[in-house]
């Protein structure tokens, strides 16, 4: 593969004109050392790598493809760090390394390239493992002799050897530094009584591990380079007496060196504590009454007090410290060894707080200090290092926004023709607060739990408010934008909606209340959308920006509205690329750049799981998150244990123009035939619009090509491949129905292709042992997603696993539907079961769904099968299949 490369100081930028979307995993895929490349950077095309990462990376291409420079400069580039990898691989490297006062020099190679990338890369692993430059110069004989690359020494499987240091029982006496060795069951440490303690190591030894001197003796030869009072080898154990000024340098410089190449330390325990002993600092935070808005610029007053161990501290006797640079303190009649850069970093954030003038909106939106938002380092701990108190009214107005209680109530518009649950009139109710404050919102529920609903009351809330006003604007995936009009129909007919859709749209209506349009129109018309100043915009499945580089994430984030609402049933806080670009539509900067971002929480958490990062991000998103779910038993839901709802999908332009060409020519013959002639024609055609309703490619018996063109042709596919896709995410498991061998295997190759989910398919031509297998599987949690066809899959089986059942397509029998959704809503489930029912808008499916629905007091018979359709008149027949 051809790369450009390019000399930056202390590394390299590398691109590629060929297949860059791969060049990142080919550069890191099996690169432990930096997480396989997870914080690496694509600028542009181009990933910056140290010279460390550049002669272990770029000389050691996979076995399938080969690097070479694109252009002269970078074959240059590469060539001189192709060598300069042959001299760090070296075991005589470090007899090339001279020093001089504050620099080193290779001298392996006659090119000043070459060198430079081996000097730079060798400075960048002693700063990886915390050495200074004196530290190189010092243990330039260590690494001569086999001590270079840096690794940790590996202990002996049957005992433990270490150092310990030891305080003298008087004041007046030495500390003594001593070999000890343990087994590796026990806690307790050994060393030769003060006869044998100038015996060799095999006389000194119990008979237990007398055959283990060799072990001992080696740790003791290897600490010799990192302990600056031992300095020559001896035969006996060490036992080296130290004043208080060698222990203070042991502490400082040499215990640091021995913890970074593995070597085991034992301190005193009290000395231990007094190490991680921090002063206590209380900050007390306070300003005017807090109102409104307007009082988010108020300035915090801060009151500062400290404290060690029992002693209280004045801030006058604390900045004296601090002057003085003292690292032991002695309170009452103890003594304390204090960080003093911890102590420096307390002092600036005191300057801080007096020069910078926090804000209660810097307090509200986590922009303190981590010092004053930090968790105590144990849970259980009552006097954490940083106490941060706040004053009754702003502790109050942060426990609302941060615990979503007490909002001003919104009583929701007579012209809503629904009854909100309590848990959805809290979400108008927040919706509006956070309108109010200016304050952007992700409403993040579950599935299931009507964040449309509740988005609805909150519009007609809005535009009843402020009628004649801008109107709001709905972004959405076209595979629900047909739900959106439906819903906004059935709760809200009051509000004047229009649909900006089609190939036909036409400019934007201005005059509605609501403007539906969906993700790939809102890219297309990006220009325009940005010239309103809209009243509200929202994102409905919002992870559709999550690719923030894309020209559709960055035409989105630009829309301008009086509010900016994202709806999300997937738990953002949990995928971070998605968590930046949606807070980057809803409140853009408040999480910084997303560089920046990735340095301060996405390497911290996705790499190192860092607590304190994930503690500090979700208390900087919490505010603009409002996240029930259906296990939450504080909300007292009180869910049904089933829940039906309709999924409407529009046709695609392809489709529609299909199902009118196969409705024309339909209905011209059946004029000219017999009744049993017809019977057979309504059910064959009727038949060939369900499969067209589900995808044209199946109608027109086409193979499947790739899964995103598949999915660009049917809403109705794209809805299911997406929905399935969420709740298999989730960590839960759904059934599919399909009354078609094509569909299963269409959703198969796109459940396959997009997110490499193997999703088996059981039919009726399956023997009784696969199938058992599959559905034993199933219930044991092996695969998240299970195809069925519906007469095969439809009775007979437990499938309790399943919280969710898709009805692909509809059957014109409500009792096989209900049958095969039994497979799931039965006895033995002990979790709530969601039923979605996918329909396509105008579409037969919708008609016959309609007609079901009226028919509820007839008799079963009469709608067991589709021979009722056939009874119909051909008046009647062609109105039930005309395109609405």
């Amino acid at each position: 593969m051809p790369l450009y490369v390019e000399k930056l100081d202390g590394g390299f930028a590398v691109s590629s004109p060929e297949r860059p979307d791969r060049l990142k995993t080919l550069l890191y895929g099996k690169h432990r050392d930096s997480y396989f490349g997870l914080p690496v950077e694509d600028q542009k095309g181009k990933f910056v790598m140290s010279c460390l990462d550049a002669i272990d990376l770029l000389p050691n291409p996979s076995n399938v493809f080969e690097f070479y420079g694109h252009d002269p400069a970078s074959a240059a580039q590469l060539a001189a760090i192709t060598e300069a990898a042959s001299i760090w691989n070296r075991t005589d490297l470090w007899e090339h390394v001279e020093f001089d006062v504050n620099s080193l020099f290779v001298t392996a190679s006659q090119d000043e390239a070459v060198t430079s990338i081996v000097e730079t890369a060798i400075l960048q692993k002693a700063r990886q493992a915390a050495f200074s430059y004196d530290d190189l110069v010092s243990l330039q004989d260590y690494f001569k002799n086999g001590g270079w690359p840096i690794h940790k020494v590996k202990q002996h499987p049957d005992i433990h050897v270490a150092l310990r240091l030891m305080e003298p029982e008087d004041p007046s006496d030495d500390w003594i530094l001593e070999t000890v060795v343990r087994g590796v069951r026990s806690s307790s440490y050994w060393t030769p009584a003060a006869k044998k303690r100038f015996l060799s190591i095999e006389e000194a030894l119990p008979p237990k591990w007398a055959d283990l001197g060799d072990v001992i003796r080696n740790f003791q030869r290897g600490i010799i380079p990192f302990v600056s009072v031992v300095d020559e080898e001896t035969d006996s154990f060490y036992y080296v007496p130290l004043d208080d000024q060698q222990v203070r340098d042991f502490l400082r410089h040499d215990l640091a060196k021995l913890q970074a190449f593995g070597y085991d330390v034992v301190l005193p325990a009290w000395l231990k504590e007094i190490k991680e002993t921090k002063m206590q600092v209380r900050a007390s935070a306070s300003t005017g009454r807090y109102k409104s808005a307007a009082g988010l610029e108020q300035i915090i007053q801060f009151n500062w007090n400290f404290s060690l161990g029992d002693q209280e501290i004045s801030e006058e006797q604390f900045r004296q410290m601090v002057e003085e640079n003292r690292s032991f303190i002695r309170s009452g009649d103890q003594w304390f060894q204090i960080d003093a850069q911890w102590i420096q970093e307390i002092r600036k954030l005191l300057d801080r707080s007096e020069e910078e003038e926090w804000t209660v909106r810097d307090l509200l939106f986590q922009e303190l200090p981590e010092e004053l938002t930090l968790p105590a380092e144990d849970e259980d701990d009552d006097d954490p290092l940083i106490q941060f108190q706040l004053h009754q009214s702003l502790e109050s107005y942060l426990t609302q926004l941060q615990e979503k209680k007490a909002f001003p109530e919104v009583p929701p518009s007579p012209r809503l023709l629904t009854e909100l649950r309590p848990y959805q009139q809290l979400g108008l109710n927040w919706l509006a607060f956070m309108r109010n404050e200016s304050f952007g919102a992700i409403l993040a529920d579950d599935m299931g739990l009507g964040k449309t609903v509740q988005l609805i009351a909150y519009l007609l809330h809005v535009h009843e408010q402020q009628p004649g006003g801008k109107p709001s604007l709905i972004i959405c995936p076209t595979s629900v934008l047909g739900n959106w009009q439906k819903e906004l129909q059935k709760f809200a007919p009051s509000l004047r909606v229009s649909t900006h859709y089609g190939s036909n749209r036409g400019e934007i209506t201005t005059d509605a209340d609501v403007v539906l349009t969906t993700y790939g129109i809102a890219t297309q018309d990006a220009e325009t959308l940005q010239q309103i100043a809209w009243s509200s915009v929202t994102l409905d499945e919002a992870q559709n920006i999550k690719n923030m580089q894309t020209k559709q994430s960055r035409a989105i984030r630009k829309l301008r509205g009086v509010h900016h609402i994202a709806l999300t049933g997937t738990p953002v806080e949990n995928r971070l690329s998605e968590l930046w670009a949606i807070f980057d539509f809803i409140h853009k900067g408040y999480l910084g750049s997303y560089k920046s971002f990735q340095e301060t929480y996405m390497a911290p958490i996705e790499r190192d799981e860092d607590e304190q990062a994930k503690h500090r991000l979700r208390m900087k998103i919490q505010p603009f998150l409002l996240r029930r779910t259906k296990r939450d038993p504080d909300l007292q839901l009180n869910l049904p244990e089933k829940l039906e709802q309709k999924e409407y999908c529009a046709l695609t332009t392809e489709q529609a123009a299909l199902y009118e060409s196969l409705i024309q020519e339909s209905v011209s013959q059946l004029g000219n035939l017999s009744g049993f002639q017809r019977k057979g024609l309504v059910l064959k055609m009727l038949s060939k619009l369900k499969q067209l309703c589900n995808h044209p490619a199946l109608y027109l018996k086409e193979p499947f090509d790739d899964a995103e063109t598949m999915l660009e042709r049917s809403a109705k596919l794209a809805g299911i491949v997406s929905l399935a896709g969420e709740i298999a995410a989730r960590g839960e498991q759904c059934l599919i129905f399909t009354q078609y061998i094509g569909m299963g295997h269409l959703l198969q190759h796109c459940f396959s292709e997009l997110y490499d989910i193997d999703s088996p398919f059981l039919t009726g031509s399956m023997p009784k042992g696969q199938r058992d297998h599959l559905v034993a599987s199933f219930q044991a949690g092996e695969f998240p997603i299970f195809l069925l066809s519906l007469k095969a899959g439809g009775t007979g089986l437990n499938l309790t696993a399943a919280t969710h059942v898709l009805h692909a397509d509809r059957w014109w029998n409500p009792a096989v539907e209900n049958q095969a959704t039994d497979r799931a809503y039965r006895i033995g489930q002990q979790q709530f079961v969601h039923v979605h029912k996918f329909l396509t808008i105008g579409t037969i499916e919708e008609k016959i769904d309609t007609l079901l629905e009226q028919k509820q007091s007839l008799s079963d018979e009469l709608i067991h099968s589709s021979q009722w359709i056939t009874e119909l008149s051909d008046d009647e027949l062609t109105d039930l299949l005309t395109l609405s």
